[in-house]
């Protein structure tokens, strides 16, 4: 089974939590790696300059070379939707254990990470202590959670600060729901302790589709012996036999890989040395994967791009847009293919300049209809979702660097800028606006959607130019620069950069 990773090693400012003093503390971290049978080879830990640490080959590699291999004993995990683990059950919240079994993925994890850390480094399950893997991870990350309201203002975008604030309160109250669960927890587990396990969970784990538990030979050997005693005491046929033996097998392969797919079991691991690989949007150069017949995780060299002595070894953790990748991981990738733009709900566009701009009165009746079709988005945005990536809960308008624009903008901006004519052909039906209903018609809907994206970058406080321009003199500066000023200026370029692509591809 193949993972999706989703980690990443995050430079901070703080002496405590640098790049040379987490390095340092990697010795003990490898040595335990070693004596705790995690198998790796021709690969490193190691320092990358500005970009943290991460896994370097050190030596020439081929494809679907095996360079970690990680039992799953040592690895800490949940499954979702409910996770049930004995130990923090019974060490925490022995009071109310479903408050830790229905708590989110992310928020499950911090509580194993914070009772390793900090309450009782002894893994019962594989009879070692987890020190000295707890000292490897960073401490403090540069994600927005940690600004303040002018350093995110700065960012330029009004659906991150959104995220951010709505990830704040989603772990607060998650916090809270713990600390009221269980007197334990609430004692030896701050809210800072907390969110610092819910980034390392969030920036370190993998996730993938459960398969279900690894091999297990025994069943397959008491089989092998029943069938055999079955046959020799004369009990039965063969034919009989084998039905039997039949069972057991489709059985085993029932609860490993069926079972778990229908009921959409997801499970997510961070797994130590492996969660030391950083991303890349395209070209990676390793694969993370479940291995079902050692009981492990893997990393092994992906067949394109083999890296050579000396290079990072890099893994891609899904379809990561900028948004996510600054908000979880505290970094900004340049000209991401996966990024977003989330531009204001049609019902906030300024229909005045759109008219202006194509040509063409808006009429009668179209608003109306795009609004009951729900083509308009929402007047205001919903408070009570718990998801912390509803950055988009208003129904804003969404543009890809992939796809462009999304194609019901382009239906719904078909019927806002359509004749009478057009209107009365189509039945006054949004529906009939799928296709293009005139070439006049089509100009009309792209020269409208360009004059709103155009108004967007518009309304920035900045241009491209300066943006640029910015960042050369912080690249000048030897030190004194706080990182969110350079994140925040690198994520509103790529923004930009990305609305200027759709506004030449409009034309």
């Amino acid at each position: 089974m193949t993972f999706t990773p989703s980690l990443s090693a995050v430079k901070t400012a703080s002496p405590e939590g640098s790049t040379s003093a987490r390095l340092k503390r990697t010795t003990a971290f490898t040595d335990w790696a070693k004596a705790n049978d995690i198998k790796y080879a021709g690969i490193e830990v190691s320092s990358g300059g500005n970009s943290g640490l991460g896994l370097y080959s050190t030596q020439s590699l081929t494809p679907n070379t095996l360079l970690i291999q990680v039992p799953s004993k040592l690895t800490l995990s949940v499954e979702t939707p409910n996770d049930y683990n004995i130990v923090m059950e019974k060490e925490l919240f022995a009071s109310n254990p479903k408050a830790y079994r229905n708590a989110p993925w992310y928020a499950a994890l911090s509580v194993q990470l914070n009772y390793y850390d900090k309450v009782n480094a002894n893994n019962s399950k594989a009879g070692v202590s987890m020190t000295p893997w707890m000292d490897s991870l960073p401490r403090k990350f540069d994600t927005p959670i940690h600004w303040s309201e002018s350093s995110l203002k700065e960012l330029q975008y009004t659906p991150m600060m959104e995220a951010v604030a709505l990830q704040q309160r989603v772990w607060r109250n998650q916090y809270d729901m713990f600390a009221a669960a269980s007197k334990d927890f609430a004692s030896r587990v701050s809210y800072d302790d907390f969110v610092w396990g819910c980034e390392t969970a969030r920036s370190r784990a993998f996730s993938g589709a459960y398969s279900g538990s690894a091999f297990n030979p025994i069943p397959y050997a008491t089989v092998a012996v029943c069938v055999a005693a079955y046959l020799a005491l004369g009990l039965g046929t063969i034919e009989q036999a084998a039905n039997g033996a039949a069972l057991v097998v489709c059985g085993t392969i029932l609860r490993d890989f069926v079972l778990p797919k229908l009921l959409k079991v997801q499970k997510y691991v961070i797994c130590p040395l492996i969660d030391m690989a950083n991303h890349v949007g395209v070209g990676a150069t390793g694969n993370v994967a479940f291995e079902y017949f050692s009981d492990g995780f893997s990393l092994s060299v992906l067949e394109p791009g083999v890296p050579d002595a000396g290079s990072e070894v890099f893994i891609q953790y899904g379809p990561r847009n900028n948004d996510q990748l600054l908000q979880y991981y505290g970094f900004v990738e340049s000209e991401n293919v996966h990024d977003v733009y989330i531009l204001p709900p049609i019902r906030q566009w300024d229909i005045r300049a759109l008219e202006v701009a194509c040509g063409r009165m808006v009429g009668p009746g179209r608003l109306e209809k795009l609004d009951r079709a729900g083509l308009l988005g929402r007047e205001s945005s919903i408070d009570s979702s718990s998801n912390t990536e509803a950055a988009n809960d208003i129904g804003g308008v969404v543009l890809t660097r992939a796809t462009g624009i999304d194609p019901a903008v382009i239906q719904a901006l078909r019927a806002l800028v359509s004749s009478d004519a057009e209107w009365e052909e189509s039945g006054e039906a949004i529906g009939n606006f799928a296709v293009q209903v005139s070439p006049e018609n089509e100009r009309a809907a792209k020269l409208a959607i360009q004059r709103a994206i155009e108004l967007e970058l518009e309304s920035k406080a900045t241009t491209m130019e300066e943006d640029e321009n910015l960042l050369k003199v912080f690249q000048a500066k030897s030190g004194g620069l706080e990182e969110e000023e350079v994140l925040a200026v690198k994520f509103r370029l790529e923004k930009k950069k990305l609305l200027k692509e759709a506004i030449n591809n409009m034309r």
